[in-house]
């Protein structure tokens, strides 16, 4: 019989404390290197050393374990903090506290993987014998004498690895980790208490399916609560976590998992957690399952018909750009996947559904035409909807091709672009919905509602265009022209906004600066993401951009949506976010899920504005006449409260617009070829995007207290002067659209 070399026995009083624990083994007749071969790996690695350089080796092992906190899922949530949006993870799992772990689960993990988890101290000393013995027996591994302490200190150093060496470190097959999981195992149950490093056990193991905890493997595999398992259950999580493919009972054949769960429910009938009827009993039932496929980031979380996938993207994107997540986008991504948060969106169930009904019921998923809307909080910024008639989709396999070529699928009916904003798609042209822009720079600088001029069908600009431009005349000079000639004559701002005057926001251009209503436009939030929008806004350019009112840039419905919606909130501009509140795992609130405010223009200007704004609906302007019609006159009728807003279509009708607002609400909607901005939608679906905001913002507002428009007074409003003469004579030029 062999006894332990002194290496091994200053090694065993360092982990066991004493060698009177030593002398039951030293009996057992347990060869030399019993502390790391009665596991399976020899201490060749410091068998050639010296005693004191032993000694000096395991002195040099860390003694203290640092933890990082595992990663944890996301759960994305709709307004009403219920209905699921989405999840976020790298591995999915949620902390569960020992309470909300039933005890049977408890018991199958210690009786599954270290029986006598209450009795040692970290390190088995009887189970390595018995280990030793065994595997000496079998002539190879049979048994592992790793106790769930060494379990819990092995996943815990792999999950804090910061790179492929650490992780390589802590579970590579060598002695030397194997003797510093013990030293560490003893310093963790000095430190917690047992029902401590079970819980910490308990959420950290992998169960397979993607399972990392005790809480995500009750969800894929029985779609409960691990308050809530049985036996059986518990058991065959329990038999899992030593080879979670092998024993998988999900698998094609769960005669393993089968075999393996009736071990646990023995051992714990050894240990008396269970009596032997109700083992027998549960031994004899086959598994039953009930499986959860848990959805992960926003592909996953829509249906076949389009719901919240593209509010997901716009949210997803929105997390991407806030430094408050982290410094890169990379990072900020990493925070969201490993976070654990709990984040309530802005996104209203019921909002989202009249949106999407009211998009869908007017153009069909599968056309060509894009028809979307954007539904936002004024004061807030919060948006309530993002319906578009796609599909959220990956899959284009069925798409439709682009209109007029046959380079592949369009985006239609699935995509993924963000068609309504929130991500690198520069959007569309936007037409006459542009000119509240020109009305908003021209109150802000002093001018009066009152301000008059007189608007013939055509106009020589002061704004050059270039020679032998389509638009030029007079020495290639921008000449704009009126959709129609009963727009000829004298109008103020509300007539000429809500009969959507060209020759009158053109003058009116003129006279505050183009420059001015570019800076604007961007102030409530636009951004310009084309080459040469991007130039034209430039300071250089920006004074020239004469064409800019009647809305030659693009923009999202989102944008216009928001911008819209500062009118609505008295000036108030809040930048577009998709968040109500972001709760961290130790349940404080993130104050990034804060509305971001400023004051971007004086209450009077918005109340003016949105006065003008009246004359468009039908419902008419508390502080002056509107000019007898305007158009959009059925938006007030269809909405049944006060509302405001804004026609727009483009050149050719190639994009037609309405953006629509009361005191509660702000809503924009488009309808264009995404794939082709030159297959216009033609002047006969223009009324699309109006009924579509107007009964969306009807159902949207069903059953709240009507809320009222604040009307503008005092020097905002000017006084009426004479209309100014008309001129003789005006130049011919293209028109553009209102």
């Amino acid at each position: 019989m062999c006894t332990l070399s002194y290496l091994e026995v200053v090694i065993l009083r360092r982990l066991f404390g004493g060698t009177s624990r030593l002398k039951p083994i030293a009996r057992a007749g347990l060869l030399a290197g019993i502390v790391v071969a009665a596991v399976t790996y020899p201490l060749a690695a410091v068998g050639g050393l010296t005693i004191k350089a032993g000694s000096d080796f395991y002195q040099a092992l860390p003694s203290e374990l640092s933890v990082q906190p595992p990663a944890q899922t996301t759960y994305v949530y709709a307004s009403d903090g219920t209905t699921p949006l989405t999840l976020f993870y790298d591995e999915y799992r949620k902390y569960t506290p020992i309470a909300g772990i039933s005890t049977l689960m408890q018991q199958a993990i210690v009786a599954s993987e270290d029986g006598r988890f209450y009795e040692h101290r970290g390190v088995d000393a009887k189970g390595i014998a018995r280990a030793f013995v065994a595997n000496q027996t079998a002539g190879q591994v049979s048994q592992g004498a790793s106790t769930l302490t060494m379990q819990y200190v092995r996943m815990a150093l792999r999950d804090g690895a910061q790179s492929a060496e650490e992780v390589m470190a802590a579970t590579e097959q060598t002695s030397g980790r194997k003797i510093r999981e013990m030293r560490l195992a003893v310093r963790v149950e000095q430190e917690l208490s047992k029902t401590e490093i079970l819980e910490r056990y308990l959420n950290v193991a992998y169960f397979g399916h993607r399972a990392y905890g005790i809480y995500a493997a009750a969800q894929i595999f029985f779609s409960k609560a691990p308050s809530d398992l049985t036996v059986a259950e518990a058991a065959t999580l329990a038999g899992l976590v030593k080879a979670p493919s092998a024993y998988d009972p999900a698998g094609a054949d769960p005669s393993a998992a089968t075999e393996r769960r009736n071990y646990v429910i023995d051992r714990m009938t050894e240990l008396t957690y269970i009596t032997p009827a109700e083992a027998s009993a549960t031994k004899d039932s086959p598994i039953v399952l009930n499986v959860t496929e848990p959805p992960n980031d926003c592909v996953s979380v829509a249906p076949s018909t389009n719901d919240y996938g593209f509010f997901c993207d716009f949210f997803k994107n929105w997390w991407l750009s806030q430094e408050a997540f982290g410094p890169t986008p990379a990072q900020r991504l990493d925070n969201l996947r490993r976070g654990g948060y709990r984040i309530t969106t802005s996104l209203d169930p019921s909002v989202q559904a009249a949106a999407l009904k009211h998009v869908t019921s007017r153009e069909r998923i599968g056309s060509s035409y894009a028809l979307g809307q954007v539904v936002v909080q004024p004061g807030t910024g919060r948006v309530r909807a993002m319906a578009v008639n796609r599909n959220y989709s990956l899959d284009k396999s069925n798409n439709g091709n682009h209109t007029g070529s046959s380079d592949g699928p369009g985006n239609y009916p699935n995509t993924v672009n963000p068609l309504l904003g929130g991500g690198d798609l520069p959007g569309y042209q936007a037409g006459s919905t542009f000119k509240m822009f020109t009305m908003l720079a021209a109150l802000d600088a002093g001018m009066p509602m009152h301000t008059w001029f007189y608007a013939p069908g055509t106009l020589k600009s002061i704004y050059f265009a270039g020679w032998g431009e389509p638009a030029s005349c007079g020495n290639g000079y921008w000449c704009p022209r009126n959709a129609s000639g009963s727009m000829t004559g004298n109008h103020a701002m509300w007539s000429g906004f809500g009969k959507s005057v060209n020759t009158y926001f053109v003058q009116l251009e003129q006279k505050v600066g183009a420059d001015k209503v570019v800076q604007m436009a961007e102030r409530l939030g636009l951004r310009w993401r084309t080459d040469i929008d991007k130039l034209q806004a430039s300071p250089a350019k920006a004074k020239g951009w004469g064409a800019f009112t009647l809305g030659v840039a693009d923009t999202t419905p989102l944008e216009m949506a928001n911008a819209y919606a500062t009118v609505a909130a008295d000036g108030k501009y809040c930048a577009a976010t998709p968040v109500v509140s972001i709760v961290r795992p130790d349940g404080s609130v993130h104050p990034a899920s804060e509305p971001q405010c400023v004051q971007a223009f004086s209450p009077e200007v918005a109340r003016a504005a949105a006065d003008a704004a009246r004359c468009v609906t039908g419902y008419g302007a508390a502080a002056s006449t509107c000019g007898g019609w305007s158009t959009a006159p059925g938006v007030y009728r269809s909405v049944g409260r006060p509302v405001a807003g804004k026609t727009g279509t483009t050149d050719d009708n190639r994009a037609a617009w309405f953006v629509g607002f009361t005191p509660d609400l702000a809503s924009a909607a488009f309808m264009a070829d995404p794939d082709n901005p030159f297959h216009g939608v033609g002047g006969g679906n223009a009324y699309k995007p109006i009924e579509a905001v107007s009964q969306t913002l009807r159902d949207a507002l069903a059953g709240q207290p009507v809320a009222y428009f604040t009307a503008p007074s005092g020097e905002i409003l000017g006084k009426a002067p004479p209309p100014p003469p008309a001129p003789k004579k005006s130049a011919t030029a293209t028109a553009a659209r209102p």
